[in-house]
C-alpha cells in the first residue's frame, strides 16, 4: 500500500466518506477464521472478489437505510440503488481502492469492510484509515464487525500503519458504541466537520486508536 495519491468518487457512510484513491494488494493465501465470544458463531472473512460485488451492494443499501432512517431524508436514502452501489464496488474491488475484506457466515456475505492509509490532510503515512464497515442488519450484535475490524486492523499493520482513524456520524449511537467499546477507539472532539446530507446537514466525528 502507498499513500494516497487521487480523489476521485465520494460516497459518505457510517464510516465516514468513502473514497478512492489507493493500489493493488494481493489476496490472502486463506481466509481468516473469527469466533464471536457472544454467540459462538464463526465467520471466514477473506479479501473480497468481483462477484462478491451485488452482495456487498445490497448490504451497503440495506445498512444505510436501517441505520440512518431517522437521521437522513427518505427520499435522500431512496437515491441510494443496489445497482450503483454494485458498479462502485465492482470498480473498487477491482483496482483496490479502497482494499476490502468481507465476512461471510458459511455461503452468505453478512459484512464488509474498506480500509487504507487516512484521506485526512496532513496525516502521516504510518495511520491508517477504516474508510466503510458496513454488517447485514440482521447480524448486527453478533460479532460480524469486529471480525471485520481485526481483519483490517492485520492488513493495516501489515503495511505499516501504527494508528488507524475512523469517522462516524455524531447521530449514529450505534456505531459510536461499537468503535468506543468493542473496537477500542477514542474520540477526537477537535476533529468534527459538517456534511450534506441532501437536504439537511449532520456532523461526522473523527475516533482514533493504535493499530496494537
Amino acid at each position: 500500500m502507498k499513500p494516497c495519491c487521487a480523489r476521485a468518487q465520494v460516497i459518505s457512510g457510517p464510516a465516514g466518506s468513502v473514497l478512492i484513491c489507493a493500489t493493488i494488494r494481493p489476496p490472502a493465501a486463506s481466509p481468516q477464521l473469527f469466533t464471536s465470544d457472544s454467540s459462538m458463531s464463526s465467520y471466514s472473512v477473506r479479501p473480497a472478489v468481483a462477484r462478491d460485488a451485488k452482495a456487498i451492494a445490497e448490504i451497503h443499501v440495506a445498512t444505510w437505510q436501517a441505520a440512518y432512517k431517522d437521521l437522513m431524508p427518505e427520499d435522500y436514502l431512496a437515491k441510494m440503488t443496489v445497482d450503483k452501489r454494485q458498479a462502485y464496488w465492482r470498480e473498487a474491488i477491482e483496482y483496490s481502492e479502497p482494499q476490502v475484506l468481507v465476512a461471510a457466515d458459511g455461503d452468505q456475505l453478512v459484512g464488509f469492510v474498506g480500509f487504507d492509509r487516512s484521506r485526512d490532510p496532513k496525516t502521516r503515512s504510518t495511520v491508517g484509515e477504516i474508510w466503510a464497515i458496513y454488517v447485514a442488519p440482521a447480524h448486527w450484535r453478533k460479532g460480524v464487525g469486529l471480525a471485520l475490524w481485526d481483519g483490517a486492523r492485520d492488513g493495516l499493520k501489515d503495511e505499516g500503519c501504527t494508528q488507524v482513524t475512523m469517522w462516524v456520524l455524531l447521530g449514529n449511537e450505534q456505531a459510536l458504541q461499537f468503535c468506543e467499546h468493542a473496537a477500542g477507539f477514542k474520540r477526537e472532539m477537535p476533529s468534527l466537520k459538517t456534511v450534506d446530507f441532501g437536504s439537511i446537514r449532520l456532523e461526522e466525528l473523527r475516533l482514533k486508536r493504535a493499530i496494537d
